[in-house]
């Protein structure tokens, strides 16, 4: 593997399931938590390792909040959105769709206009200084209710950052019913945001149907359990429906019991769109061309097959079709290269 462990990291890639605050490094983790020492957070990047070691998903989403609590003040959240930008520009990671939860920041004094500006000044940042294009999923955490549903989609539709482009929802799916969120996505789909919900990783194949047919879905975050209903996986191969995995985080979550076990070879043989995503890659332990590795052994690929997946990536993505051409040719060059006599 050492050679594909190689081809991997220089390969372009785009990411499409990642999160803002997830993406923080214990390096950035524990400066925040120095700025901010009445938090339960370690200021000691390597004492990080083990408070990011989760017994189940309820306790993910525990300590994730305590990292949420971190982002205090717009220098905070600009710091956090470069610095996520620079740690994609060291994997090769040409284009982003960072989910971005606008609720929590507001809600911790942070003036709302001013949480956009900073994110959108950090975005041009990347783009012109390190080559990374970023675009924001604005998603509703599902723990914080209706509440949360209506004022993310008020933030979303009022004040639509220039580089919001799909409206999403995530947290937990257990007793967190997708149907009751139709009206915020109705909303957003009617200003010109694409759906892209969380389904299926925690919870049984329904889920993923009322994502489908209540939230509007043009792509499903995890998606794990939808080899359980092979109606479900003819549906998603047919309409070409592309299902963001995960792989680590499935395990870390306990989603999965072990990789191994991961239904992503299914969901490849039976023709599903599959794209390759970290999600809270530090959380995890993790980062995107590991991911990509990951799925190299699950479904013994080799660097066509790596390719192919950054390309599926790039397909399923919201960028624009001069965007896609662009890093589909680059993806094609650099295979050709790496693969030449």
């Amino acid at each position: 593997m050492t050679d594909l462990h190689a081809f991997i990291a220089g390969l372009p890639k785009a990411e499409l399931h990642v999160h803002h605050v997830g993406s923080a490094s214990p390096r950035i983790v524990a400066e925040l938590a120095a700025r901010h020492p009445d938090s339960k957070v370690p200021t000691d990047p390597e004492a990080l390792a083990d408070y990011f070691t989760f017994t189940d998903f309820a306790h993910f989403i525990e300590v994730y909040l305590s990292v949420v609590d971190l982002i205090r003040t717009p220098e905070d959240v600009r710091l956090l959105t470069f610095e996520v930008a620079r740690d994609m520009a060291r994997q090769n990671i040409r284009y982003a769709e960072l989910t971005v939860t606008p609720f929590s920041s507001p809600r911790r004094g942070i003036d709302e206009k001013a949480f956009m500006a900073a994110i959108e000044d950090a975005r041009e940042a990347a783009e012109t200084e390190l080559g990374v294009v970023l675009r924001w999923c604005f998603d509703i955490p599902g723990e914080a209710g209706l509440e949360a549903a209506e004022e993310t989609a008020r933030l979303a539709v009022d004040l639509h950052p220039e580089g919001l482009v799909s409206f999403g929802l995530g947290g937990p799916e257990v007793g967190v019913p997708r149907p009751q969120f139709k009206p915020y996505f109705d909303r957003a789909i009617a200003a010109g945001l694409h759906s892209v919900p969380h389904a299926g990783e925690t919870t049984g194949p329904q889920t993923i149907w009322d994502a489908l047919n209540e939230l509007g879905a043009e792509r499903i975050g995890h998606g794990t359990s939808a080899t359980q209903d092979p109606a479900l996986l003819a549906h998603l191969a047919e309409h070409r429906i592309p299902l963001e995995v995960c792989p680590t985080s499935n395990i870390a979550t306990r989603a999965v019991a072990d990789l191994d076990e991961h239904p992503i070879k299914e969901m490849v043989a039976a023709g599903v769109l599959v794209t390759i995503n970290s999600d809270d890659p530090p959380m995890f332990g993790s980062d995107l061309n590991n991911e990509y590795a990951v799925a190299a052994r699950l479904l013994e690929l080799d660097e066509r097959g790596v390719a192919g997946l950054a390309k599926n990536a790039v397909e399923a993505s919201f960028l624009d079709e001069a965007g896609k051409a662009r890093i589909a040719a680059e993806i094609d060059a650099y295979t050709a290269a790496w693969l030449a006599p």
